[in-house]
């Protein structure tokens, strides 16, 4: 249970850190993932709010942290990786249903951004099937109550 948890604070920075990014940088470095590119039904790809600059700090966080955690800076690395391809997947998935950038899609703005690197590194924590049904459970539920709180602190644009 302990290296659930140690995983879950690595999934937890690595989808804080673009939003204490953007508190901190304003619009330095705020460059549009997508480059503004549109999709093949004339949306954009990710969105606006879908950054370099936020890609990267959620890959670098917690690449810095697994060692405090006891884990090797690559697997933290990776880990911040497949949180950020989770969360452009449901970006896209969000353009295709032409809801807007930041809008709230309950569970796919949650589900695949803990799921997928959770499942990325289940060995490398030994972790159970359980034991991963447990952190998206637990994320799941950390991430609407601290969406509020970040909201508040405006590290948020919206309250979810």
């Amino acid at each position: 249970m302990l290296q659930a948890s140690l995983l879950l604070i690595l999934i937890g920075a690595a989808n804080t850190a673009p939003l204490l990014a953007k508190k901190m940088l304003g619009d330095r470095l705020n460059v549009p993932l997508d480059f503004n590119t549109r999709w093949l039904d004339g949306t954009p790809l990710f969105g606006k709010s879908k950054t370099v600059r936020g890609v990267v700090v959620g890959m670098l966080v917690p690449a810095l942290l697994a060692p405090l955690v006891g884990h090797p800076v690559h697997q933290g690395a990776v880990i911040g990786a497949v949180a950020m391809a989770g969360d452009l997947f449901s970006s896209f998935c969000k353009r295709r249903m032409q809801l807007a950038p930041s809008s709230q899609a309950l569970g796919l703005d949650q589900i695949p951004e803990v799921l997928l690197p959770a499942l990325a590194a289940r060995v490398w924590f030994e972790l159970t099937l359980l034991e991963i049904a447990l952190v998206v459970m637990v994320f799941f539920g950390l991430e609407l109550v601290l969406s509020k709180l970040l909201y508040r602190f405006n590290l948020r644009d919206k309250p979810y």
